[in-house]
């Protein structure tokens, strides 16, 4: 497969963004990815819109909306692409797909979502379309929160293990200039249910669950050969893609195996195993995830996740620092934009531009970003070309 590079990318602030709607969300980041890669849009050759909403705002057919930044966007094929909370990887590959098919030599692939413009519960409602309408009604938390029981109920009671998952986030958090939550809440606070801290689908406290917020990111596409001619690239070493069954009764998710295979492929495609990595940005939309994750990678054993806490391996100054920017549970989780998100900042760290919260030395990121319950998984792998 031909080798695929970021070559400019953007991000902005993620949180309640009340001065933003989802158009001027999408324009930021697409001024922003432009002018970091010193093009103009007469230079892409596709787009491609990542963006979830479920009703959460009207604007349902966004593809043209970062159109609106540069008149040379004019008359270039865009879509919209979406995968749950993974449309921002979903986008990422169908512009992968565009390039290596010999469609398009530049893509420009933005996510964006404005989720706070709604209330809590149509949030909460927009968001279960995610889900198997089929199965008992339950919101995305009360999915994860049986999830969390099931983990409980064959390996032990963790509610202090997922505390710990949620202080290491938000300390990291604190050091990422575009998250939401830029705030050290602590080991205690996390652990503790509170008026501050409540139980949300018990074993999930707040602090277990990612925050709603708004946000937008965007990255520059290319092949390295073309690459060549930009002040950075960022090579995709790997890139997959599985999906599961949608129901939760026709599979175990505790099992985490759509990601786990994932995982697998990504190392086998890019020749290298998960000790070569440097760090990993993983999709914790609730801390459990982030746990699960631990074992789907491959750092413990099914079910003793909670070693990789226990001898620091997750941490920034750790073997594998898992969650640098703060994850989905301190940075945000504006559901569009989490995928080009991490790939952005993954980035950054790779080209020594993350400021306070740089990995040292990172030389091979991992992402994971999952749509569902544990039903779309991708992982990408990426180091730095140039």
């Amino acid at each position: 497969m031909q080798d695929l590079c970021l070559v400019g990318w953007a991000h902005t602030r993620f949180g309640r963004l009340p001065q933003h709607d989802l158009e001027s969300l999408i324009r930021e980041a697409t001024c922003g990815a432009l002018v970091d890669a010193g093009l103009a849009a007469a230079d892409i050759d596709a787009v491609f819109v990542a963006n979830f909403n479920g009703g959460m705002v009207p604007d349902a057919f966004t593809s043209s909306l970062p159109f609106g930044t540069d008149s040379g966007f004019r008359f270039k094929p865009a879509v919209r692409v979406e995968n749950a909370c993974a449309s921002g990887s979903a986008a990422l590959h169908a512009a992968a797909h565009a390039i290596l098919s010999g469609k398009a030599r530049i893509a420009l692939v933005v996510g964006a979502e404005k989720m706070t413009a709604s209330s809590g519960a149509e949030v909460t409602q927009a968001l279960a379309g995610a889900g198997y309408q089929k199965d008992p009604a339950l919101s995305f938390p009360g999915i994860f929160a049986q999830l969390a029981q099931q983990y409980f109920a064959r390996y032990g009671e963790h509610s202090a293990t997922l505390a710990r998952i949620a202080a290491k986030n938000h300390a990291n958090g604190v050091r990422n200039p575009w998250a939401h939550i830029r705030k050290d809440l602590g080991f205690d606070f996390c652990n503790t249910e509170s008026v501050a801290n409540p139980m949300i689908a018990a074993p999930l406290r707040k602090t277990d669950c990612s925050t709603v917020a708004d946000g937008g990111a965007a990255l520059i596409l290319t092949t390295a050969d073309h690459a060549a001619g930009f002040r950075r690239a960022v090579r995709l070493r790997a890139m997959t893609h599985v999906n599961d069954f949608l129901p939760l009764s026709q599979r175990d998710p505790v099992a985490f195996e759509g990601p786990t295979l994932a995982w697998q492929q990504a190392l086998k495609q890019a020749g290298v195993s998960l000790a070569d990595l440097s760090f990993a940005e993983v999709h914790d939309c609730f801390t459990i995830a982030e746990l699960l994750s631990y074992e789907a990678m491959g750092l413990a054993p099914t079910g003793q996740g909670a070693r990789c806490l226990d001898d620091g391996s997750v941490y920034p100054d750790g073997r594998l620092p898992v969650n640098p920017s703060g994850g989905l549970k301190a940075k945000g989780h504006p559901v569009g934009a989490t995928g080009v998100s991490m790939h952005v900042l993954a980035a950054l760290q790779l080209c020594g531009e993350a400021g306070e919260f740089q990995v040292q030395g990172a030389e091979l990121a991992g992402v994971f970003n999952m749509g569902g319950a544990v039903v779309a998984s991708y992982v990408s792998l990426l180091d730095r070309l140039r």
